[in-house]
């Protein structure tokens, strides 16, 4: 793309007309900031640390100990949903592959037994990636092609199909009719149904496991989770515990990133961008939580904060002749390229250096500096996509919809964020993996779409009235002569396809190992619980607070 020479003059800022999205301030403050020293006030203070690490270690031996003697489907579920599966992936990788091998002997009979175990089992299969066929489901239908009576008679069968069918691949017909049925049966049969099993359906409406945040979903389930027995009730407390002591380390680091923030004066010296540094971080917890992922957190939180300064940047404050100059700036890579800058952008544009200066540091220790060429060029792209979009609101130009998505898939950060997110995945990273993610394979561009036009429906009207170009909304609208309406069904029919491209995409046998397939597929679940029905991150008083809130502040009880 053709650049703005650094020649073109630029308007002073006390000329220059500039849009302005009043964006609320940070709902946090220095909140953060208490967590800062090792020696910090404990989130559970009063209680002895060691001791309480001590009882967590017994804890999951014992559950080890289970799931390789014992390992059930149930087990499994409960283990996963209450976030604590990363302690046993071997072990939960065995049992799995013990019943992916029996998976083909399985059947319904006709009174409907065995559903929800069927469609459990089904739903753990697909998850790990064992690409299990779905045409066990067309047992639990009629001659006629209806849904058998007795299904609607089982909330817990209901239940679990409902979060089987949310697997599903495109051209698995019977999923997509299951999901509409269980959906529409379960809103049915709310009414009458005790507290207890309201609150799990409710909840599953609501967010079904499939597209959930690990972390906001065991925070969750440890209220709704049902012990049956001794071992569950091990189980749930070594989740407490777990859950505890991650979020004192999740804390720790956010508070370090807080300084880092603090010292850069972003609500002072850019006080027109978002000032959403717990968010980015609470969003990239959502992409990896793990203790080993810590690097990778820090890493990308700041990539992302940064990101949102620039966004902001192109979309509601620079003037075209300070983009062009950004833009230019960016593809120099060089820090003597700030003096071309207003005093406004140098200071985004040296933290973006130093930023991946750091990056680089931490690659040369690690023997993989060729990473940090991949984190650039992603980088570098995406710029060059705000700028384009930069031209069209120049230009006042409404571009059809495979030219809007062309550029707006890039300009979701999805990509960039993918390839940035690698980085911090050690030896699995390697090269050719490097070079798989940067070709914009369908599992990202899914992601990409699944986050671009979920942002595009939400805040697509705040926007307009601010000064912004077409979403994807008004790009539909326009090219096909239809009502927001009608543009609206068929962009949320995409996101729908979309999430069965990356189910599909992570079916055995996989183009790169399953882990950092889970970085691009974590990406799409944020984005689904930040922006389901409004843009959470914007407007980070809203629902965004309380998950922060769950995850980051509050202790569970134990």
């Amino acid at each position: 793309m053709a650049l703005y020479t650094a020649q073109v003059e630029v308007k002073a800022e006390a000329e220059a007309t500039r849009r302005s999205a009043n964006f609320h301030p940070s709902i946090w403050g220095d909140r953060f900031l208490v967590y800062y020293a090792s020696s910090a006030p404990s989130a559970t203070e009063g209680v002895d640390v060691s001791a309480e690490q001590r009882r967590h270690e017994e804890l999951k031996e014992r559950i080890r100990t289970t799931l390789v003697t014992a390992a059930s489907a149930d087990l499994i579920d409960a283990i996963q949903r209450l976030g604590v599966a990363y302690h046993f992936e071997s072990e939960i990788e065995a049992a799995l592959q013990r019943m992916n091998r029996t998976w083909h002997h399985r059947r319904l009979d006709d009174a409907g037994n065995g559903v929800y175990g069927t469609a459990l089992t089904f739903r753990l299969l697909r998850q790990q990636g064992f690409p299990v066929s779905s045409d066990v489901f067309k047992e639990v239908k009629g001659r006629e092609g209806e849904f058998k009576d007795c299904l609607t008679r089982d909330v817990e069968a209901l239940l679990s199909l409902y979060e089987a069918a949310h697997l599903r691949v495109r051209g698995e017909d019977v999923l997509d009719e299951l999901a509409a049925f269980t959906t529409a049966q379960l809103e049915s049969a709310l009414p009458d149904l005790g507290d207890a099993l309201a609150g799990k359906v409710i909840h599953a409406l609501n967010q079904p496991v499939r597209t959930g945040l690990t972390r906001v979903e065991a925070r969750k389930y440890v209220s709704l989770f049902e012990p049956k027995g001794h071992d569950d009730t091990l189980l749930l407390e070594f989740a407490k515990l777990d859950f505890n002591l991650l979020q004192k380390l999740h804390q720790r680091e956010l508070s370090e990133i807080t300084r880092w923030w603090k010292d850069l004066d972003v609500p002072k010296k850019l006080s027109f961008a978002r000032d959403r540094v717990v968010e980015c971080y609470f969003w990239i917890m959502g992409v990896y939580f793990e203790p080993q992922y810590e690097l990778g957190r820090r890493i990308l939180t700041k990539v992302i904060a940064l990101t949102s300064i620039i966004d902001d940047t192109y979309d509601a404050y620079g003037t075209f002749e300070e983009l062009a100059l950004f833009t230019d700036a960016v593809e120099k890579w060089h820090v003597g390229a700030a003096r071309q800058l207003p005093e406004y952008m140098r200071l985004c544009y040296k933290a973006l250096l130093d930023v991946y200066n750091m990056i680089e540091e931490e690659m040369v220790k690690q023997e993989r500096s060729y990473a940090v060429d991949y984190a650039k060029l992603a980088m570098k792209k995406l710029v060059r996509a705000y700028f384009e979009e930069a031209k069209w609101f120049h230009q006042g130009h409404t571009p059809s919809m495979e030219e809007y998505m062309q550029v707006a898939l890039v300009t979701s950060a999805y990509e960039m964020i993918s390839t940035n997110s690698f980085v911090g995945m050690g030896d699995l990273a390697t090269q050719d993996a490097f070079d798989w993610v940067s070709s914009h394979p369908l599992i990202v561009r899914a992601s990409s779409v699944i986050c671009r036009l979920m942002d595009d429906l939400v805040s697509h009207k705040f926007e307009q009235e601010r000064g912004h170009i077409a979403s994807a909304v008004e790009c539909y609208m326009e090219q096909y002569k239809t009502s927001e309406e009608k543009a609206v069904v068929e962009l949320e029919k995409q996101v729908g396809d979309a999430w069965k491209d990356i189910n599909a995409e992570m079916l055995q046998p996989t183009a790169v190992p399953m882990p950092l397939l889970v970085r691009v597929d974590n990406l799409a679940r944020v984005i689904n619980v930040v922006y389901k029905n409004n843009d959470g991150y914007t407007r980070s008083g809203t629902k965004l607070k309380d998950f922060i809130t769950s995850t980051l502040i509050e202790v569970v009880p134990t």
